[in-house]
């Protein structure tokens, strides 16, 4: 009994100090979580429904597809963007807005990664397009980086909104991406209360163009959607095209005989080459001098990997049908549209220069 009287002192204060330290230590990781704690991180799915955990702060981005440099740039984070893919370094529009991209590391050529040179950039996040995601080699070399990678494609307007949401998403900018996608809806509804009642007989006709003469639109495509949204009947949509290197491609044979009534090219010479080539006179949309170049700003307009797709809707139905599109100025619609997205300023030189397509890229080997 005396020993229990002894003790029990000793065994009160063990016990206090034990609940006093348990306490403390709770308190101190508390105020000071560990790093990499999961409530630094948000997750972000991606187009191929990955889960990806990736940093709420992302300071340092690799654009590794050349769409999502404009993207982020759209954003307000240019100046984050530490490596980029070689067509970023010959967009002229986009090297005026961010001089830094000049500067940027290329690692990628094609799908191909030089994974040491992405590594040195230091990167938070990484953008890549589906055809690097799908080559296992590649994707073998990011899991090794342990740097988060988002995949991004998208082949209609629908999926083109999401990339556009998924990134703002990424970046903290899911306000800012959502004002880009109302106003993409907006001119969608404009364009196509304008054209609907233009019956079938009457649509026009149009072969569009795309970096090559003979390379054009398959089904199931963003240009193939959005010129449909533009009133216009592409003519290439439900043909059997060639597959050459992830291009489509149609014969000659198969332009003449489709005889489009309107041909629309997004390359800066290629409406001079199909003006000029003794092979396309037969059609009437040469001999009519109905060929034209679509213009080109940040990415050149309406291609399957361009942002200005909305720009492109209402560029082409003005084009197409300008009777019903007499209240619409392209250069003031232009001029809003990179002052409000870009917080840039065209000069009139510049927006000649976007509105005819010409002399907006850097040629390749320069």
């Amino acid at each position: 009994m005396k020993l229990k009287k002894y003790l029990f002192p000793f065994v009160f204060l063990f016990l206090f100090s034990a609940l006093t330290a348990c306490s403390n230590g709770s308190k101190e990781g508390a105020e000071n979580p560990p790093k990499n704690n999961e409530s630094d991180k948000i997750t972000v799915i991606d187009y191929m429904s990955r889960e990806v955990a990736i940093p709420k702060k992302v300071n340092r981005i690799a654009c590794l597809y050349a769409y999502t440099g404009h993207v982020v740039t759209m954003l307000g984070e240019g100046d984050k963007i530490v490596a980029a893919n070689n067509g970023l370094h010959r967009d002229n529009l986009l090297l005026d807005m961010v001089p830094s991209i000049k500067d940027t590391v290329v690692p990628n050529r094609g799908d191909k990664i030089n994974i040491e040179e992405l590594a040195n950039t230091n990167p938070d996040l990484i953008f890549i397009q589906e055809s690097t995601a799908k080559d296992e080699g590649e994707v073998r070399k990011l899991e090794e980086l342990k740097v988060p990678y988002l995949v991004v494609s998208f082949n209609s307007i629908k999926e083109q909104q999401q990339s556009i949401a998924m990134i703002g998403k990424a970046l903290g900018k899911a306000e800012r991406a959502e004002e880009f996608n109302h106003y993409y809806n907006e001119i969608i509804s404009q364009v196509s209360k304008k054209v609907k009642d233009i019956p079938d007989k009457d649509r026009v006709r149009v072969y569009h163009s795309v970096m090559e003469a003979t390379r054009t639109d398959p089904t199931n495509s963003l240009p193939a959607e959005w010129i449909k949204v533009a009133g216009a009947v592409n003519v290439s949509v439900g043909e059997k095209l060639k597959l050459v290197q992830k291009k489509y491609i149609a014969s000659l044979e198969q332009i003449l005989l489709w005889d489009p009534d309107v041909i629309l090219v997004n390359q800066d010479g290629v409406g001079d080459y199909i003006l000029e080539s003794s092979q396309w006179q037969t059609l009437k949309s040469v001999k009519n001098k109905k060929v034209y170049q679509l213009p080109n700003g940040v990415s050149r307009w309406g291609h399957p990997g361009g942002l200005e797709t909305p720009l492109a809707i209402l560029w082409t139905a003005k084009t197409l049908y300008p009777d019903k599109f007499e209240d619409t100025n392209m250069e003031e619609v232009t001029a809003k549209f990179y002052e409000d997205f870009f917080n840039y300023k065209l000069t009139p030189d510049l927006m000649e220069k976007i509105l005819s397509g010409k002399d907006m890229r850097i040629p390749k080997g320069n």
